[in-house]
């Protein structure tokens, strides 16, 4: 079945941390674009989107033809309604943690396998995804909610140019600022720069970027990148010889584009495509 905004799951029903209110924009929540499950498959892995914005907005964009795209490719999704400014940490990455735990959870009703449970964010939500998979835990086992018994970490990254680091010369103002405002402490700051986070146990992780992109500099993607070779942790690096920030799928652009090939080729390695 595919995905609307009329079957929003959300995921706090009684309300989520640090909420203000009760509209939309307090309730984070998954939008899901489940695929049937095959006849003998242990289950169809997934992958969890996060559009990005600047932790100001959430781009359409980069939010439901991404998750249109991996379903054509054979991968059930969901769309994730994060919490953005004028929230501030740890709100994002609190949603991200839950949506993890809640797919997790509800795997085997929806036909997912539970190890494979993928993250792809862009920009900032490149970001958000780089947080949830260098600073996550294994779950509450004594938690009264089932939810919360489960791990956050997720089994793989996908990275969108995204913003990486926190400070200068290479991070995104806006971001940084709409995540922990303009006079956050320098500790905070520096505990999410998440290139200086990898270890061995963060995901395998596929880059892209193009080398001319002037709001998020690629150098973000080269750090994360550098992170996760030190770390031996498994990684594809693409980057493109032109393009702006924020492109999405790309599909004005024939070169851009085949970042989704690649992509998908890279899933199919993770066994992310059920047989």
């Amino acid at each position: 079945m595919a995905g609307s905004e009329s079957v929003a799951i959300e995921l706090w029903p009684d309300g989520a941390p640090y909420a203000t209110g009760t509209s939309e924009e307090d309730c984070p929540a998954l939008i899901p674009y489940l695929l049937e499950q095959p006849r003998g498959s242990a289950g169809r892995g997934a992958v969890i989107v996060f559009p990005g914005g600047g932790y100001g907005c959430r781009a359409e964009h980069e939010g439901e033809p991404i998750a249109r795209w991996l379903n054509d490719i054979g991968v059930s999704a969901f769309v994730l309604r994060y919490r953005v400014a004028p929230y501030r940490y740890p709100c994002a990455l609190l949603d991200a943690q839950r949506a993890i735990r809640h797919v997790r959870t509800h795997a085997e009703q929806w036909g997912i396998d539970p190890r494979k449970i993928g993250i792809l964010g862009f920009s900032a939500g490149g970001h958000l995804a780089s947080s949830a998979g260098t600073h996550f835990d294994a779950g509450d086992a004594l938690a009264a909610d089932p939810v919360e018994r489960q791990a956050s970490r997720p089994d793989a990254m996908i990275l969108c140019y995204p913003v990486i680091t926190m400070i200068a010369p290479y991070f995104h103002e806006g971001s940084r600022n709409n995540l922990f405002g303009p006079d956050a402490p320098a500790e905070l700051v520096e505990q999410f720069c998440n290139e200086r986070k990898v270890t061995p146990e963060t995901p395998p992780t596929f880059l892209w970027h193009t080398s001319t992109d002037v709001a998020v500099p690629v150098e973000n993607s080269l750090l994360f990148a550098a992170a996760l070779s030190r770390s031996k942790v498994p990684f594809d690096l693409h980057v493109y010889d032109h393009g702006a920030h924020g492109v999405g799928l790309a599909l004005e652009d024939a070169h851009l584009s085949t970042w989704t090939t690649v992509a998908e080729q890279w899933l199919k390695q993770q066994n992310y495509h059920a047989e």
